[in-house]
């Protein structure tokens, strides 16, 4: 296999250096024009052993040849295919021009090669083109592949110009495509072919004025006839030979004569149809009557002769089946009450469950209430969690919310007013960016007493998005648990400008030194940056939305 490649790959090395040495060129091809003509130099023997049209042409002893019908370009690129058997196909304009090419030089192989490369160019867009030009080439697949797309879309193109510059050779040739397809013709075209010959006879140029009518008439007839005569008329609908009887003037008798005969067959047939259809019935209506009346008589008789009996026997068999059915209704309320007997241990069972699941409805009620005003706590986990941390039913049931941000404004003295000396207060922040954190105090707030002590403290997280975080709690560690401060608002933590978390004077900035006064989450390291953003995203960067205030 590797030897053959090796080898075409020399031949075509040494054709194409032979092609290049000018020296071993021995014929002159001139093109283009006799006054002006240009040269291309070639090897005789290669263009005589590989194109059957040289090989004629270059049996005498000339040295050169003149081609004038083509020009440089075209003859390069059969000179490159002879040589070479390489061809381009890049200008698919100059198709129709190669295949004219290749059937003048009589290269069989390259006209099947563009042949097919046409007729896989070939659409909707371009087929009358190709038609037209295949005039002069007479391509057999050119043709059929353009008469398929006349046939596709001929609904769409009836009415189009050059539908109607067909010749009525090609015309002929369609009309035994579609035959050879089996295919019906519709009364579509036969109304194409009724205007196409009318174009055709309006365009006779006749000497007479007088006999024009009557000539355009007789030139009409043939038209037709010579059309009519290749329809198979078995290709041709009942509905449509209706139709044609309004050109009968132009039919040929053939069809006239079957067109005839067909509606006075169809019309003994349906004929003979209803009358059988109708003996059908009357057959069928008899058979029924004599069934019916014998039905009766055997049913009369019948009833003479077994109706006692079958009474008695009926209403001892009524009596029967409705004893069995008292018995086995009995059963079955017997089998039922020890079913009950067996289930109601799962039913008292179930019972209690049920009421815990009303109980726990209610306790989610209840939770509910407490939050129903709250722009921040909107889950019912969230109540659920606050309520386990701050496990006080007492404070749970009774506390309100005494101040919203939103409600009674971002100021750290309206805040102060409405909680200082509460006792215990829940302190709800919810960010700009989502976050939802606070803390609770047992001691509560207090004007400016400072740093305040107070172990039970804690702060939590409900929503932090970094993450797979979890709502969390944080207990008090050491130090102060909380600030209470005129000059600021919330502030749970430490001392000395290191606070867990603080709200500014208006409410809104705020920063987090979490982790100085209360126990980090396992795997955080306090001053660290993951630190400062767990709360609030970052240490300084964030802006409230709303701060909420429980207390009773």
């Amino acid at each position: 296999m590797d030897n053959n490649n090796n080898n075409q790959i020399e031949n075509e090395n040494e054709n194409e250096n032979e092609m290049k040495n000018l020296e071993k060129k021995d014929f002159s091809i001139f093109v283009e024009n006799k006054s002006n003509p240009f040269e291309i130099k070639v090897h005789k023997s290669i263009l005589s052993s590989r194109s059957p049209f040289f090989n004629e042409s270059l049996r005498q002893e000339s040295l050169s040849i003149f081609l004038n019908q083509f020009n440089k370009k075209e003859m390069e690129s059969i000179l490159s295919y002879i040589y070479y058997g390489n061809i381009s196909f890049e200008n698919q304009e100059n198709l129709i021009q190669l295949l004219e090419i290749s059937i003048y030089f009589k290269l069989n192989l390259l006209k099947e090669i563009i042949q097919k490369k046409i007729s896989n160019s070939i659409n909707y867009s371009n087929f009358f083109q190709f038609l037209f030009q295949n005039r002069n080439l007479n391509s057999n697949e050119i043709e059929i592949k353009c008469f398929e797309l006349i046939n596709q879309n001929f609904s769409q193109i009836q009415n189009n110009e050059n539908l109607f510059n067909l010749t009525k050779e090609e015309i002929i040739k369609f009309i035994q495509f579609k035959q050879e397809k089996k295919e019906i013709f519709q009364f579509d075209f036969f109304q194409f072919l009724n205007n196409w010959i009318k174009k055709r006879v309006n365009s006779l140029k006749l000497k007479k004025e007088k006999e024009k009518e009557k000539e355009k008439g007789i030139e009409k007839k043939r038209l037709f006839h010579s059309f009519f005569s290749l329809f198979d008329k078995d290709s041709i609908s009942k509905q449509d030979f209706d139709k044609l009887k309004q050109f009968d003037f132009f039919l040929p008798n053939s069809f006239l004569v079957y067109i005839q005969n067909k509606v006075i067959q169809d019309n003994q047939k349906e004929i003979e149809n209803q009358k059988k259809e109708k003996e059908i019935e009357e057959k069928w209506k008899k058979e029924v009557e004599n069934k019916n009346k014998e039905i009766e008589e055997k049913w009369k008789k019948e009833i003479e002769e077994k109706w006692k009996k079958e009474v008695e026997e009926k209403w001892k068999k009524e009596v029967e089946d409705k004893n069995k059915e008292i018995e086995d209704k009995n059963k079955e309320i017997e089998d039922k009450n020890k079913e009950i007997e067996k289930m109601k241990p799962i039913f008292d069972k179930y019972r209690d469950q049920y009421q815990k699941y009303l109980e726990y409805e209610q306790q989610m009620k209840e939770l509910e209430k407490v939050f129903s005003d709250s722009e921040i706590i909107q889950d019912i986990e969230y109540v659920k969690k606050l309520q386990e941390w701050i496990n006080d039913n007492d404070f749970f049931s009774k506390m309100k919310k005494g101040f919203s941000a939103k409600r009674d404004g971002f100021s750290c003295q309206n805040w102060h007013k409405a909680v200082d000396g509460k006792g215990k207060t829940l302190v709800i922040i919810k960010t700009k960016d989502n976050f939802i954190f606070g803390g609770f105090t047992q001691v509560g707030f207090n004007g400016d007493k400072g740093n305040i002590y107070d172990s039970n403290a804690f702060i939590f997280s409900l929503r932090n998005d970094k993450g797979d975080r979890i709502p969390e709690k944080f207990t008090h560690k050491q130090g102060r648990a909380i600030l209470s401060s005129l000059s600021y608002g919330p502030s749970f933590g430490g001392y000395g400008g290191y606070y867990d978390f603080q709200l500014s004077s208006n409410l809104q900035p705020g920063c987090s030194e979490f982790g100085h006064t209360y126990h980090l989450p396992n795997g955080i390291t306090y001053n660290s940056n993951e630190a400062q953003s767990y709360l609030a995203g970052s240490y300084d960067k964030w802006v409230v939305d709303e701060v909420e205030t429980y207390f009773i």
